[in-house]
């Protein structure tokens, strides 16, 4: 059973980090090169609430799959992906029950992203996207590592049609 919950594990690391990757690198730039600022970030704040959601239940899940696919005393090592794992699942708790919530009520405040950039809402609201974008990185790093920690692992046993998810033996 710990096969199948590895393989789980695997895939769900890919769904996370390939929707990151999708919602930031392709998907919004796209959006916001094809239509005015105001309209692309209507557009955008449609979305955010399903991503946020989507990040938060992909760690939460990966950190369960992870626990069910290590053995009952993992290795010490393993600690380090947990760690991550925690980190992944803390992060995202942070930016979808608090973060996003505060910059939508600060957004309302702002009537227009085409003019005014000078406004106390705009620069509170350019402070608190920082934020949010620099922790979506650190969420993108935090799965790819896991991806490729994962991934290393097989190739280092010899046996890539068995995955094990142990970060490091």
């Amino acid at each position: 059973m710990k096969h199948v919950w590895s393989l789980l594990y695997t895939l769900v690391l890919g769904l996370w980090v390939g929707g990151i990757a999708l919602f930031t690198f392709l998907a919004t730039p796209v959006i916001f090169h094809s239509f005015n600022r105001d309209m692309a970030a209507l557009i955008v704040d449609r979305l955010f609430p399903v991503y946020f959601a989507y990040l938060f239940a992909l760690s939460a899940i990966a950190f369960a799959l992870y626990v069910l696919a290590t053995s009952a005393k993992p290795a010490f090592r393993s600690w380090f992906c947990l760690g991550l794992l925690f980190g992944a699942l803390v992060i995202s708790s942070f930016v979808l029950f608090k973060l996003y919530p505060d910059i939508a009520a600060v957004k309302m405040q702002v009537a227009t992203f085409e003019r005014d950039p000078d406004s106390p809402a705009r620069k509170l609201f350019s402070r608190m996207h920082a934020v949010s974008a620099v922790l979506n990185l650190l969420m993108f790093a935090d799965g790819i590592s896991l991806l490729l920690l994962n991934t290393a692992n097989r190739e280092r046993d010899g046996n890539s049609e068995s995955p094990r998810t142990e970060c490091v033996r």
